[in-house]
């Protein structure tokens, strides 16, 4: 027997999160009847109906991507501009990235069909590490970090936070490594402008337990078994 919640959230549909709000609003069938109790399970063998779709769990892919400057990170685009989906075979165009890099912006994406792990990972109550090396044009100052550090308003209401390690620095150029716990749009160039400063590269590194290191540019691999189990129990610790 499986939870129903966990059995939507398996087909790639969306979180159990959200499988038990579309269970709280009626939209869930089991064997045609409508269930609406949150802690319902099933067999294999059910049939279970969302807005007249038939639902199957689906085998759980995990990759990670290095995602190239002029890409955005979207499926489909009005503007016609390229997306990373360009630069994927079309088995991989079913997954979703988790976060989003802007188009300037490189590194790490995780791509999966794990509902689940994507809202484990990007829910603001996660606060999820998540690791850039960036690069500005100027030296900056003690001063600087220290706002970054106590929180800078980047919009009305939203205040973000950046944890910041200097790694080279001289009278051209400052180049740091930044660690967030937010998932702020943009949030990294926003704190810096707001400084006075501009971005001249940000790349991401790391996702929580997954590192970008042994891909290049445009490249993407298989996460592996052992590297999913590990970013499962760092999930569950950071929860707990």
């Amino acid at each position: 027997m499986t939870r129903l919640n966990k059995f939507i959230a398996s087909s790639g549909l969306c979180s159990r999160r959200k499988a038990d709000e579309l269970i709280a609003e009626g939209k869930v069938f089991v064997n045609g009847k409508k269930v609406t109790e949150l802690g319902f399970s099933v067999e294999e063998k059910d049939k279970v109906v969302i807005d007249g779709k038939l639902i199957r769990p689906v085998k759980h892919e995990y990759y990670k991507f290095y995602k190239p400057a002029g890409y955005i990170t979207t499926a489909d685009d009005e503007k016609g501009r390229k997306t990373i989906y360009d630069l994927l075979p079309e088995n991989m165009y079913s997954l979703k990235p988790v976060g989003r890099l802007d188009k300037d912006s490189t590194g790490l994406l995780i791509l999966t069909n794990d509902g689940d792990l994507i809202n484990q990972l990007t829910h603001p109550s996660a606060k999820v590490p998540k690791i850039y090396i960036v690069t500005v044009e100027a030296k900056m100052h003690k001063a600087d970090f220290e706002k970054m550090a106590k929180g800078i308003e980047i919009e009305p209401g939203k205040i973000a936070y950046a944890d910041i390690s200097v790694l080279e620095s001289d009278n051209r150029h400052t180049t740091m490594q930044i660690v967030l716990f937010q998932g702020m749009n943009r949030q990294i160039r926003k704190m810096i402008e707001y400084l006075g400063y501009e971005v001249k590269s940000l790349k991401r590194i790391q996702h929580a337990t997954i590192q970008l290191e042994g891909l290049k540019r445009g490249e993407f691999k298989p996460i592996k078994p052992a590297q999913i189990k590990e970013l499962r129990n760092f999930l569950s610790r950071n929860n707990a």
